[in-house]
């Protein structure tokens, strides 16, 4: 019996060993923008290093891909700083919204806990939003989220399933606010907007440069409380990877501070809006700059 137990213990240890070889893997959770920048980072990583990059892309959230990165099954993938901060680390909202305080405190949690490198940040934050239609903002006078709580209780909120549950989402988002909404309906990120556009929901929390706000008219709503963290989108590497493959910091210098907010959006939309490649919108903006 102790036997095969050990042969047990033995197959779950080789189950989540590091991938063998000398690849460089890149990781991505399961939505749009996360592909994109996967894909972002591993585009630039073979311009420099002259190597295939392995794609190891819709990861499903922040839990499994921290958990991938930090057993050696990935080398690297891109975060966001409020998300690593409350997620991931367990720690409070900060009281101090400082993009830079943030940045700093989740840096050295990472490198102390886990030999993580959080790298300067693309250029962007994709900060959680709540959304709804330009005609119901218009008719409402909804500008900011304060704006809502007097049509809360008649209007049906959808959500995703990460931010039901997490310590920067929704409980703590309707404290804060005093919303009273109904119960709401929890679904897949990429059925959000579309549920909006058909009038099954009328307010969603979704992603402030998610693609289909501008491409359907909806309307970002002003967070007036200043709730949420601040959500700049960093690339996480291994240490280890990084020591063995000092390409992947030259990659990740010259992409810091690359992508706008507005450019982040525009390659959302081309790919979920307008169906192109992936690898194609990456490769047109990194032409475009000059990568």
């Amino acid at each position: 019996m102790a036997f095969v137990s050990a042969l047990t213990v033995l197959a779950m240890l080789t189950a989540c060993a590091p991938p063998r070889g000398n690849s460089i893997v890149i990781g991505a959770k399961n939505f749009t923008e996360q592909v994109v920048l996967g894909e972002l980072l591993a585009q630039e990583i073979e311009v420099v290093s002259g190597q295939h990059v392995e794609r190891r892309f819709y990861l499903a959230g922040s839990y499994l891909c921290q958990q991938a990165l930090v057993s050696g099954r990935i080398d690297g993938y891109v975060e966001y700083t409020g998300t690593a901060l409350t997620a991931i680390l367990k720690q409070p909202l900060p009281k101090v919204k400082d993009p830079a305080t943030v940045f700093g405190t989740v840096k050295g949690l990472y490198e102390s806990r886990y030999k993580v490198r959080v790298e300067p940040g693309l250029g962007f934050e994709d900060t959680f939003a709540m959304v709804v239609r330009g005609e119901d903002a218009d008719r409402l006078h909804l500008t900011k989220i304060s704006d809502v709580q007097s049509h809360a209780d008649a209007m049906r909120l959808g959500v995703g399933y990460e931010f039901q549950a997490r310590p920067d989402g929704l409980v703590a988002l309707q404290t804060a606010y005093n919303l009273q909404f109904g119960a709401p309906r929890v679904m897949d990120l990429g059925l959000l907007y579309r549920a909006m556009a058909s009038h099954q929901v009328d307010i969603v929390a979704g992603n402030s440069t998610d693609g289909p706000i501008r491409a359907l008219g909806f309307r970002v709503l002003e967070d007036d409380r200043h709730y949420f963290p601040p959500y700049e989108a960093v690339p996480l590497i291994r240490e280890e990877s990084l020591a063995r493959h000092p390409e992947i910091q030259v990659a990740m210098d010259l992409l810091a501070g690359k992508v706008s907010a507005t450019e982040m959006q525009a390659m959302n939309d081309a790919v979920d809006g307008r169906h192109e490649d992936v690898g194609a919108v990456v490769r047109r903006f990194r032409a475009g700059k000059g990568l």
